[in-house]
């Protein structure tokens, strides 16, 4: 008796391509190229796209024109923002799957919903809480490539929700977990992570591999090339992440599990230019807490002593600052909110593990002509508050003094 070894599964590549890879249909047909290309490799295939190129911020301009009325301006409900964003990654998939199929491939896309991406009930900056990816493996036993739109899923209370900047990067790596997929390819018009933005340090380095760990401080801390979400679904799943130039082939940034490290290593110094920074005196630490939960806004570096303390409010998945200022200021007679403050944040590998490291970083700053308004150490990261003036000028002194060395 002869038995016949089973067929062993083809791979399957989880790839998500960012707004400045979908730009315009030229750029829509160089990344069908790709995809097809790592179709005939011979994986099973499944795309994740945003919207292209800033059509999210230009649908963001329209929903705050439309709730202006005769100069009254007002708030536009999340709710109604998410039905109107998730439409944006729709074009995108729609194009991308057409230019596929002329090329003579067999493609279909889905949104979010359509993926089994399930979320909680927030809206513009919700979190997915399980991936149903049923769909998505029949069309890939069919043989096709399947498209997804990212950054969306659906709520439990079957109500369109999107994910927040960033959450195509979350759709891409929760559906690589879901998939049991052999890898997870980040595109976006950089070639991987670097030791500091490189517009803004010319001799900022890059970094051609990182810990899941290392990349999620250097995402919470702004850094924009994975989404930080993103990075907890792949250390939680153990997803190793290409991070790669859609235009650029041949180097990246490979991310993966941890592993151990010598000494005090800076990797990366980063920021936000877009925070509000909050503090207050004489108000309990419950009164505090409620005021930021109503007020819909995530925070960091949160910090109480007595009744006074601070908290670091980043902007990147509020739809509208004037209104978590007012939320903040109807519920708390004693805050202050400051909005020409940003953050420098150095992350590494055991900062803390001596006080020297710390008296560098605040020495940089320093010399940068600034004075910090709020100091915050860990093991991964400080990060040190100060005038948003001085972003660029603190990025490049804390460069110099402790990763360019």
């Amino acid at each position: 008796m002869s038995f016949t070894e089973p067929t062993r599964p083809r791979p399957i590549v989880v790839q998500k391509y960012g707004g400045s890879s979908v730009a315009d249909v030229e750029k829509i047909g160089l990344v069908a190229d790709l995809v097809v290309a790592t179709k005939r490799a011979g994986n099973d295939v499944v795309v994740v796209v945003s919207a292209m190129g800033k059509t999210t911020d230009s649908l963001l301009a329209l929903a705050h024109g439309a709730a202006d009325v005769r100069g009254e301006k007002s708030e536009p409900a999340r709710r109604e923002l998410d039905m109107l964003l998730s439409t944006g990654e729709r074009v995108a998939m729609s194009l991308l799957s057409i230019a596929i199929q002329a090329r003579g491939f067999a493609a279909i896309s889905f949104t979010g919903s359509q993926s089994g991406i399930l979320t909680n009930d927030r809206h513009f900056d919700a979190r997915i809480i399980e991936v149903r990816p049923h769909r998505i493996e029949d069309e890939l036993a069919r043989d096709r490539v399947v498209i997804i739109a990212g950054y969306q899923g659906m709520s439990y209370k079957r109500e369109i929700t999107t994910l927040g900047r960033g959450g195509s990067d979350t759709t891409a790596i929760a559906l690589a977990a879901a998939l049991t997929a052999d890898r997870c390819e980040i595109y976006s018009d950089v070639d991987g992570v670097y030791s500091a933005d490189p517009r803004v340090v010319a001799d900022a380095q890059h970094l051609p591999e990182l810990d899941h760990a290392t990349l999620q401080e250097i995402s919470e801390a702004g850094a924009k090339v994975v989404c930080a979400q993103a990075i907890e679904w792949a250390k939680k799943q153990g997803i190793v992440i290409h991070a790669r130039s859609t235009f650029a082939p041949g180097r990246e940034t490979v991310v993966r599990a941890a592993r151990p490290h010598g000494g005090a290593v800076a990797r990366c110094v980063t920021g936000e230019s877009k925070i509000l920074f909050a503090t207050w005196a004489g108000v309990e630490s419950r009164r505090v807490l409620e005021a930021l939960n109503a007020a819909a806004v995530a925070f960091k570096d949160l910090s109480f002593l007595g009744g006074s303390g601070s908290a670091i409010l980043p902007l990147l998945n509020v739809p509208a600052a004037g209104a978590v200022r007012s939320a903040l200021l109807e519920r708390l007679d004693a805050v202050t909110i400051h909005d020409d403050l940003a953050t420098v944040s150095v992350v590494g590998d055991g900062l803390a593990t001596n006080g020297d490291t710390l008296v560098r970083f605040v020495s940089a700053v320093e010399r940068a002509g600034a004075q910090p308004a709020s100091l915050s150490a860990g093991p991964l990261r400080f990060t040190a508050v100060v005038p948003v003036e001085r972003f660029e000028a603190v990025q490049r002194s804390v460069h110099d003094a402790l990763v360019a060395v």
